[in-house]
Parts: C-alpha cells; sequence; structure tokens
C-alpha cells in the first residue's frame, strides 16, 4: 500500500509541472499540436525502448489486455490537448485547478458505472473542492482574461478526460507488466493527437531549426513517461479512490512551478482555495483509510 502510495505521489508531481512547461513553450513560439505531438512521440519511443530492453514478453493489439489499454491512451491523449488548450486562455494555476475537478467527478462515475455510493465525507469533500475552486480559481478578483470560457470549458473537459483515465487505468491492463501497459497507453494516446494535429514539423524543419526537440524531452518525461508508469503500477495498490485523492499532489506542485517560472500571482484568498482543496482531499482520504482498514 505505502509503495503504490508513493508511486502515484510521484506521478501526481510529475504531472503537476506540466502546465508551467507548455506555457513556456508557448512563450517560444510553439503550438498546441506541436507541444502535443512531440510530448506523445518522444514519450512512445522511450517507453517502448525500456520495454526491449527490458526483455518481457510484448503482447500485441491481440491481447485483450493489450487491445483495452491501446484505446486506454485515446483518453491521456485527449486529457493533453483540451488541458494544453486551456493554458493559453487561463493562468497555469487555474488550469490545474479546473483538472483536479477530477476528483470529484471520479467519485461520482464510481457511483454511476460501478455503484460505489460515496460517503458522507466524501460529499461533504466534494463541497469544500468546489468552494475551494471558486476561491483558487481568483474568481473573486478576476479580469475577463481569467475567466476565458474557452479556457474554463477545455479546462473542466480535460478533467472529464483525465477522470477516465483514473477510473479505467486500475481495472485494465494487469496482465501486462508497466511498461508494456505505459508504452501501449501511450501509442494509443500518440494515435489520437497524430489523427487531431498531423506532425508537419518532421518536414517543415521546425523540429529541428526551432529546437522543438529539446522541448519534447521534458514534455515526455514529466508527462507521458513517468505518469502512465507511475500509475500503473501504483493504481493496483492503492485502489481507484485513493489513487484519485493522491494525486491532488498536482495541485500545489503546478501552483508554486507557476508562481516561480511563470510569475503569476497568487493571492491570499486563492492560497485559501488551496488550503480547503487540500483539506477536502485529506478529509476523504481519511475516511477512505478508516473503511479500507476495517474490510
Amino acid at each position: 500500500m505505502w509503495k503504490g502510495i508513493l508511486l502515484v505521489l510521484l506521478g501526481a508531481c510529475s504531472f503537476g509541472i506540466l502546465s508551467t512547461i507548455v506555457k513556456l513553450g508557448y512563450q517560444q513560439g510553439f503550438t498546441l499540436g506541436e507541444l502535443c505531438s512531440v510530448q506523445a512521440g518522444f514519450g512512445m519511443v522511450a517507453l517502448w525502448f525500456i520495454h526491449m530492453i527490458s526483455g518481457a514478453t510484448t503482447y500485441g493489439l491481440k491481447n485483450k489486455d493489450a487491445r483495452t489499454s491501446f484505446i486506454l491512451g485515446s483518453s491521456t491523449g485527449l486529457v493533453s490537448i483540451t488541458y494544453y488548450q486551456a493554458v493559453q486562455y487561463i493562468p497555469a494555476s487555474l488550469g490545474i485547478i479546473l483538472l483536479m475537478q477530477f476528483t470529484w467527478m471520479s467519485m461520482m462515475v464510481e457511483w454511476l458505472i460501478y455503484k460505489k455510493k460515496p460517503t458522507g465525507r466524501q460529499w461533504l469533500a466534494v463541497v469544500l473542492i468546489l468552494t475551494g475552486t471558486f476561491l483558487a480559481g481568483g474568481i473573486l478578483n478576476s479580469n475577463g482574461a481569467t475567466l476565458n470560457l474557452k479556457g474554463l470549458g477545455f479546462g473542466l473537459l480535460a478533467a472529464f478526460f483525465y477522470t477516465i483515465f483514473i477510473v479505467v487505468s486500475g481495472r485494465v491492463g494487469r496482465a501486462l507488466t508497466p511498461v508494456l501497459k505505459s508504452a501501449w497507453i501511450v501509442t494509443g494516446a500518440f494515435i489520437i493527437i497524430t489523427l487531431i494535429f498531423p506532425p508537419l514539423y518532421l518536414v517543415n524543419g521546425r523540429f529541428t531549426e526551432t529546437g522543438l526537440w529539446m522541448w519534447g524531452m521534458p514534455l515526455a518525461l514529466f508527462g507521458t513517461v513517468l505518469p502512465p508508469f507511475l500509475f500503473s503500477k501504483g493504481m493496483p495498490q492503492t485502489g481507484v479512490a485513493l489513487g484519485a485523492i493522491l494525486s491532488a499532489a498536482e495541485l500545489p506542485v503546478a501552483t508554486i512551478a507557476a508562481t516561480i517560472f511563470l510569475h503569476e500571482r497568487i493571492t491570499p484568498v486563492q492560497i485559501l482555495g488551496v488550503g480547503i482543496i487540500l483539506g477536502a482531499i485529506a478529509l476523504a482520504n481519511l475516511k477512505f483509510g478508516k473503511r479500507q482498514a476495517t474490510t
């Protein structure tokens, strides 16, 4: 259990710094499609390389676990597209707060699909998360740019796709090694991204001439290689509910990174909102821990 907790936390922290890297990439003139594509492409190559040198058995798409992992990859590809689109319109610190809505969305999906009704404390956590989101999002002191409706919409859509990944990831591909499962997931993500954003940078010179390839490495490492691998290995040990709660580590990491590297101003009200969100997650976590201990 503790090993799984650590793995999920590390995956969440890796994912937390992505919005800052993407914002910096936009400042260098790169596009949404270019950043999404190089991230998935570098990640796919890296994961398949790691799998091949490991000597583990390779299962093709005829295998059910490989096939479902490949299909699941479409959700992670759509997370990247919608999340990175959101931070084009809104601050990185607000983008991660919108993405964090997966914490209560996953509870709702678990209830609707798997009939796992949220506990009283989990319902309270949902209310607190929404309250904290209102405060942490800077809505009380926002201007028109901060409240860009496109940004808000894409941020919530990213949370929805991330919810799908969180809920399904711990239930599929269990017969595969974590690396092979991650490789198939990222391959699926690369395919969906390529269909939406053809990699024209490979023929127009932008890949090498503008240094786009250098951005592919950190994006792939923190957004494609580490999180799927760590979540695939950690989620089965923690369970979906606890895993979703632990993934909230993305929030403080993203907020701190945006403050340091992007110089985004964080007000005391926003800090209070972040604290409420983290407190709500801790509340739900405590309840979950008690339930696990008695089962």
